[in-house]
């Protein structure tokens, strides 16, 4: 005994050197290999990969897998227990080989482009995988597809599954496999295209406290049979019946999304015994009956809480005040009555706040401006008719939507933070704010439809982030300003009082898919330059955040909504003059083109006909702008009267013949009551003229096309050139027959 301990401090010292001299060899990230094993696997994991950013460079330069990045190796061991790869914008195979590392127990693979899963077909390759604990492989784009789950079944010791987003409609038995596994925990499995929701006898959630199944197919009668749930979201599937009494006897239950499905009935007032919930989202479905602060009575932990799209009764008292202090509030699309609910004003950590379209006129000034102040988030008040001077408030919200109100007053001033803000359909009048300046990091401004004046800041140069800027419909004046955000998509200054030349810059947007300057004073001719609207030329990933507005387009006036796949030019009512730029043509993207009511002068090149997704064409009211060369309509069956007073009347009857029920000149078949249509003395010109551009834009393919007639002497050519006027025709038939039907029921 006595040697062993005299021994004692040189074997503590032969094992620490052992050690330093084990851990050192480990991370000698130049020379030594920690296990060949762990090595090839995850060399064959990498080989397909396509890392285009370079975030696993690693890989290739250092030797020492454990110095490679996301890898992470025991301490002691040297081998590989976690790989976390999350957001590195890796392309090409998922490859569950690396499942085969046996002592991995952490695996995130998610928020990356991965195109497909390759699962090891010899099942013992991942046997040894049973220390995974942790495993997700969730919101890959695109989404992944993957015919089975059988592959999980060796992972007896995994907790927590996340395979969101990777499509698994053909795995039948989905939740069977997932009962195999005894020690899982958390289950998510949204957005994956499931449509087979298993029976109440064969539900077996006992060990799971985490289930979210939101974004599926399941269409299922909502029954007992939640057992130890803290988090439970089946948002957005088909769920119908009413709340079971078990789900409500949950004490420890503190997400709870049942929001967009098919509930019914009233909501028993016994969720207010749900003491630990801090998440609440029942929102979008049939509920009815009566909901007040009875409900919300002990609901001290609540934090988030959407009640939208119902047809609830609310009863709150004008007293309470609520035992909680939400941060998130939606209340969109319900019946608040005129007055802004009292309570609201009591919520002193929202961030969010959402009450659009649910008929508030009115607002306790004092309160109402305390409380929207102090949102640092989102305010959306859209679709209200809150009538209300805000013009001394700064609001601190990052997204600001109080559209189609009647504010009134300046402009507030805005958060620089702000990242975008909607104040279109108001009555704000002024100036833009001089604190305006200080949004750099603003991407989108509609002001559209107000009574907002003045020339717009030549600050307006500072805003670099800018994406979308919409100021039609107002009454600013003065000249386009200098120097615009590079970033712009989207620029709208219609219906305004501007004037001067159109600036070259505008030509120089890459990004740019949508302009409109119609409808100001704008003059001189268009910049002859080269057009680098790059947008406009070939189609490119866009950031475009979808929006609003009314527009004039295919003859005539609707609410259209701007989306990224769409592209616009609108220079009409102006009075632009000169020739039309051939590199105008040029933009190949192009959907809508309006020329109109200007001064432009000269001939349309027949690189117009390169403009095959063009769908609306307006070059009408301009000097002498020669349009259609050739025009082709034959045998198309066409009804009605052809609209006079435009350029269908410069050619001849054959291009029209097989047309039997189409008159007018320069056809003469039609019958007195055709030619004296009632009421045509009180006929539109402008209106004939809508007729004729609401098909151009289709006509004018036709036409450009025949320019080349020669090819009409070879019948394969011929029958193909056929083929293309039958598909278009019918939509040509559809777009003007409509529209002459309307011209004889006048």
């Amino acid at each position: 005994m006595t040697i062993f301990t005299s021994q004692m401090p040189l074997l503590l010292l032969l094992l620490l050197s052992v050690t330093t001299f084990h851990k050192s060899m480990c991370t000698n990230h130049t020379v030594v290999r920690c296990n060949e094993k762990d090595h090839e696997t995850l060399l064959t994991f990498k080989h397909g990969i396509n890392d285009s950013f370079g975030r696993i460079s690693t890989w290739s330069t250092k030797k020492d897998f454990c110095a490679w990045e996301g890898v992470h190796c025991d301490n002691i061991t040297g081998r590989v227990t976690e790989i976390n790869l999350i957001y590195n914008h890796m392309e090409g195979d998922m490859n569950l080989c690396i499942l085969g590392l046996e002592f991995l127990n952490y695996l995130d693979l998610s928020w990356n482009h991965f195109d497909v899963i390759r699962i090891p077909s010899i099942q013992h390759n991942i046997t040894h995988s049973s220390k995974l604990v942790y495993l997700d492989l969730s919101y890959n784009y695109p989404i992944l597809h993957m015919d089975s789950l059988h592959w999980l079944s060796p992972l007896s010791s995994l907790k927590y599954l996340n395979l969101s987003w990777i499509d698994l409609h053909k795995e039948t038995n989905w939740f069977q496999v997932v009962s195999t596994l005894p020690s899982l925990l958390e289950l998510q499995l949204s957005y994956c295209n499931l449509n087979n929701f298993p029976s109440v006898e064969y539900l077996n959630l006992y060990s799971i406290v985490t289930l979210d199944l939101s974004e599926n197919n399941f269409t299922f009668h909502l029954h007992d049979g939640f057992f130890n749930l803290t988090y439970l979201h089946l948002r957005d599937n088909n769920i119908y019946g009413e709340i079971p009494s078990s789900l409500l006897n949950l004490q420890n239950l503190r997400h709870l999304d049942l929001s967009y499905n098919q509930l019914q009935g009233s909501i028993p007032s016994t969720l207010g015994n749900l003491s630990s919930l801090n998440y609440l989202f029942i929102g979008s479905n049939n509920f009815s009956g009566k909901i007040s602060n009875l409900h919300f009575s002990k609901l001290c932990s609540l934090d988030e809480l959407d009640l939208s799209n119902s047809n609830f009764v609310f009863q709150f008292d004008m007293d309470w005040v609520p035992p909680f202090q939400l941060s998130h509030l939606s209340l969109s699309n319900t019946n608040q009555g005129s007055h802004f609910p009292f309570w609201i004003y009591t919520q002193k950590s929202l961030q969010v706040l959402d009450i659009l379209s649910s008929g508030i006129s009115f607002v306790d000034r004092k309160k109402f401006s305390s409380l929207i102040e102090r949102i640092s988030f989102q305010i959306l008040l859209s679709n209200n008719l809150i009538f209300e001077d805000i013009s001394k408030l700064t609001l601190n919200c990052l997204f600001l939507s109080v559209d189609h109100n009647n504010f009134t007053g300046g402009l507030p001033n805005i958060s620089p933070m702000a990242f975008e803000i909607d104040l279109s359909y108001n009555s704000f009048s002024g100036t833009i704010p001089h604190s305006w300046k200080n949004m750099k990091e603003l991407r989108v401004m509609n002001l559209w439809s107000n009574r907002l004046s003045g020339k717009l800041p030549l600050y307006f140069s500072n805003l670099k982030q800018l994406q979308t800027m919409n100021v039609g419909e107002n009454e600013f004046s003065g000249t386009i300003p200098v120097g615009m955000s590079q970033n712009l998509e989207v620029i709208i200054l219609r219906a305004n009082q501007f004037e001067g030349t159109i600036l070259q810059q505008l030509f120089n947007l890459s990004y740019l898919i949508f302009l409109d300057l119609a409808h100001n004073k704008l003059s001189g001719s268009m910049p002859k330059c080269v057009y680098n609207l790059t947008n406009m030329v070939t189609i490119h990933e866009t950031s475009l955040f979808t929006t609003t507005i009314e527009l004039f387009t295919k003859g005539q006036d609707y609410v259209y909504e701007i989306q990224p796949e769409r592209r616009t030019f609108d220079l009409s009512a102006n009075s632009l003059s000169g020739e039309v730029p051939l590199e105008l043509f040029r933009l190949v993207q192009l959907q809508t083109l309006n020329l109109s009511h200007n001064n432009f002068i000269g001939t349309i090149p027949k690189t117009i006909g390169s403009m095959k997704n063009m769908e609306s064409l307006d070059l009408s009211n301009n000097n002498s702008v020669t349009f259609l060369g050739y025009l082709n309509l034959s045998y198309n069956n066409f009804d009605g009267r052809i609209p006079t007073g435009t350029q269908l009347q410069s050619f001849n009857a054959s291009s029209y013949i097989g047309n039997p029920k189409l008159c007018g000149a320069p056809l003469n078949n039609c019958t007195r009551k055709e030619e004296n249509p009632g009421n045509a003395e009180n006929e539109n010109d402008e209106s004939i003229r809508e007729s004729l551009y609401l098909g151009m834009g289709v006509g004018f393919a036709v036409g450009f096309l025949g320019i080349f007639g020669s090819m009409f002497l070879i019948r394969k050519w011929r029958h193909a050139y056929f083929r293309l006027v039958n598909r278009v025709g019918d939509y040509l038939y559809v777009t003007l027959i409509v529209k002459l039907n309307s011209f004889r029921r006048n």
